[in-house]
């Protein structure tokens, strides 16, 4: 397994609101994902970086789920090569969707996987701003409003794949792990 090119910083050495937040996060999932800590080195980019991703992931009025949210995410950091965002939002996929095939299917071939034309179409367009944004023209806005994607959605689409496209290669920079945690999450039914 690789080690991290810049160490962890210590929970305990963070600036306070950056700490908070850290120990919101373990409260809720049990532990500490590997980004926040690895971009907590740098607090103002830390806060920028958590901003704009909650900006993004958490705009009400956008006719994504959160499933889709994070199908674009596994999809295009697959396209990436970013092992941290494949299995770490992949397990968060598999959490909402509750299908615990849905992000190896899209990490690996989306075209082959067990989703909606909706949102085949949106894949579709989340990976040629991923690969080729210089061709975006008018019949891929076209195309996706023929699935019910507005202007605004659109853009949800284009965000989330350039602010992970970001995040990928700044965890592929510093070879970012994903947690061990994050491989079974979603795979098997909670247990009641």
């Amino acid at each position: 397994m690789a080690t991290p090119r810049y160490p962890l910083p210590d929970l305990n050495t963070l600036p306070e609101d950056i700490r908070a937040k850290i120990l919101e996060v373990q409260e809720k999932s049990g532990f500490v994902p590997n980004v926040f800590l690895a971009f907590a080195r740098r607090p103002a980019e830390w806060r920028a970086f958590f901003a704009y991703h909650d900006a993004l992931m958490l705009r009400e009025g956008s006719s994504l789920t959160k499933g889709e949210r994070e199908m674009i995410i596994t999809t295009t950091s697959a396209a990436n090569q970013c092992l941290y965002c494949v299995v770490a939002h992949g397990a968060i996929l598999r959490i909402y969707e509750k299908k615990p095939l849905v992000a190896d299917q899209v990490a690996v071939n989306y075209r082959k996987a067990d989703i909606t034309p909706r949102q085949r179409a949106m894949l579709d367009f989340a990976m040629k701003v991923c690969l080729e944004s210089h061709t975006v023209e008018d019949a891929d806005f076209v195309a996706l409003h023929a699935h019910g994607f507005d202007d605004e959605d659109i853009w949800d689409i284009a965000g989330i794949t350039a602010f992970f496209g970001l995040s990928n290669r700044m965890a592929n920079v510093t070879s970012m792990m994903p947690n061990p945690e994050f491989y079974l999450l979603g795979r098997l039914p909670k247990a009641k």
